[in-house]
């Protein structure tokens, strides 16, 4: 039945799944979203691939990257970028980043580890859990640089990111507690560090690709999902899931990768229009993604969404449960720098 369902939700992403009010009454849901000139004469093409919705701060960015660049670069190079997995699932998209037949990916950070483990580590419980600390990350160069050359070994590298939110739950009914959270079958991304860590926590979850989550949801196959408040509210995960316990035990991130190879070839002078560009941009959409949670969190309220306190002391025995998570990763990371990390954040 999953199986049907992923191939239903697939086709029904955009129009049923990813609703928002800016697209709701459009056929193209990306209709506002065009570039106000014409790509077509330019020399050099960069693709750029995501999965989610635009109206995301975090990713509504790369039609940003799209018009500076052409501003920038005067018409030479086109940011040709594609949300809503419109060139395929995460997985899919990291062996064509790889390969080179996809120049760039805006990668969630829970699917980023499949490509290295050292980007694992911007995922792991407590360790970059609030925007401050996300911040001094990746403005240190001392963490930052040996983060953004994890995946060169893959012909990959990292240029910057920006910012979903912090993790939560949003579940069907109240989580106040450890033995509240043990009731819920929680849905969980398709990666490497949250089934370990939810193995850790002794949770019940359901490893599940994210079009079918919102059928999944309805039709009570899961109860709980672990997910940022921003993505939950845009995508409508609250019409099922009304109540949101804002765990914060991670920032969410779309990590924007290029491959190498690719960029190597461009123009130099066209390399630092694009580096730059992204840069400028993701940190202006951090920026944004902060005013973002405010709105949505108020939005959601207004909806009825409720809002649920989690108990101090049952966020440190996450984060002791979590100690094999810990151990584990930092022999995948590497342990020096896994310990440089979490010794500059504070932790």
């Amino acid at each position: 039945m999953l199986k049907n369902a992923a191939l239903i939700g697939l086709s029904l992403l955009v129009a049923l799944v990813m609703l928002v009010p800016c697209a709701s009454a459009q056929d193209d849901p990306l209709a506002a979203w065009r570039p106000a000139f014409d790509p077509s004469g330019a020399q050099y093409t960069y693709l750029l691939s995501n999965i989610d919705h635009p109206a995301i701060a975090g990713i509504g960015v790369g039609y940003r990257i799209r018009d500076k660049v052409w501003e920038r670069s005067e018409g030479r190079l086109y940011v040709d970028f594609r949300p809503l997995a419109q060139l395929g699932g995460e997985r899919d998209v990291l062996q064509k980043l790889r390969l080179g037949a996809v120049h760039g990916m805006m990668c969630s950070s829970v699917a980023a580890a499949n490509l290295s483990p050292r980007l694992g580590i911007v995922n792991l419980p407590f360790v970059i859990d609030t925007f401050e600390k996300l911040e001094k990350f990746r403005n240190t160069p001392a963490l930052f640089d040996e983060f953004a050359g994890a995946a060169h070994a893959q012909g990959v590298t990292v240029v910057d990111f920006t910012s979903y939110g912090p993790y939560g739950w949003a579940t069907t009914t109240p989580v106040a507690s450890l033995p509240d959270a043990g009731k819920v079958n929680f849905r969980i991304a398709e990666a490497p560090v949250n089934t370990d860590l939810y193995r850790a926590w002794g949770f019940k979850f359901t490893v599940m690709p994210w079009p079918d989550v919102h059928q999944a949801l309805q039709t009570g196959v899961i109860d709980g999902l672990d997910h940022t408040l921003i993505v939950c509210s845009i995508t409508r995960k609250f019409d099922v899931a009304r109540y949101f316990t804002p765990l914060s035990y991670a920032q969410g991130l779309y990590i924007h990768m290029i491959n190498r190879r690719w960029l190597e070839q461009l123009p130099e002078d066209l390399q630092k229009i694009l580096v730059e560009t992204i840069q400028e941009e993701s940190a202006e959409a951090r920026r944004l993604g902060r005013i973002q949670i405010e709105e949505e969190t108020a939005r959601a309220r207004e909806a009825g969404v409720t809002f649920v306190d989690f108990p101090a002391a049952d966020r440190e025995r996450l984060k002791e449960l979590a100690a094999p998570v810990y151990e584990k990763w930092s022999e995948r990371i590497g342990s020096d720098y896994f310990e440089k990390v979490r010794a500059q954040l504070g932790d």
